[in-house]
């Protein structure tokens, strides 16, 4: 079953960053309109992330995402063990997506990005980021409306693209495995330890914000 679950991860985890990185790179391909790139970028992350999340939910999770991994082991879903081997699936699997995609394209197997993405701003956009990712997919835990989590998180990332100043990153995994492609979606390796940083807080301010909605008060109400 963990072994079921691993791959699960892993698979759907090197999936959706090839998806990211590969539809960026045909985007740059195809329009030098950064407003057209991002658009094509976001379309495919969307509907890569309802597929996968629809799909494999019922075999790992779908997590996909160590953010995703890290509360559902607190919530103690997940056991430690189970939590690092996703944590290891996912980065892996993240890394092993990127490289696809740099193939696919004629770049190098591992490129790494020179696109430096630093500043407070970019820094709040992916807390508000992964702050929405983790309450959405909670509070609709929370609601038992489990079922529509694909639709749910693909909207949210698809919205996040263009509403926040970072273009939705949201996912340590994924952060580390853009610094591997120098493309439109790369990030400088530079610029990942603060992006993590910030995706943490914003995750555990999204699954405070989801214990106080969902909480019960002393009266019961």
């Amino acid at each position: 079953m963990l072994r079921k679950k691993f791959l699960g991860e892993f698979i759907g985890t090197a999936t959706l960053v090839a998806t990211v990185v590969g539809s960026g790179i045909m985007a740059t391909n195809l329009s030098a309109d950064l407003g057209i790139d991002l658009l094509i970028n976001t379309v495919a992350t969307v509907f890569v992330l309802y597929i996968l999340i629809t799909l494999l939910a019922p075999i790992s999770g779908a997590h996909f995402n160590p953010l995703v991994s890290a509360i559902a082991y607190l919530r103690k879903e997940l056991t430690a063990a189970h939590t690092i081997y996703f944590f290891i699936a996912q980065i892996l699997g993240g890394s092993l997506g990127a490289i696809i995609a740099n193939l696919m394209f004629e770049h190098p197997a591992i490129d790494p990005s020179q696109n430096v993405r630093d500043g407070a701003n970019l820094l709040l956009g992916e807390v508000v980021a992964s702050a929405g990712l983790i309450f959405i997919i909670f509070i609709a835990i929370k609601q038992g409306i489990d079922k529509k989590i694909p639709r749910l998180v693909a909207a949210w990332i698809g919205a996040a693209y263009f509403f926040t100043s970072s273009t939705s990153f949201a996912n340590p995994a994924v952060t580390i495995a853009r610094s591997l492609t120098d493309s439109f979606s790369g990030i400088k390796f530079s610029s990942v330890p603060a992006f993590i940083a910030a995706q943490i807080v914003g995750a555990a301010l999204g699954y405070a914000g989801f214990k106080t909605l969902t909480s019960k008060s002393k009266s019961g109400k």
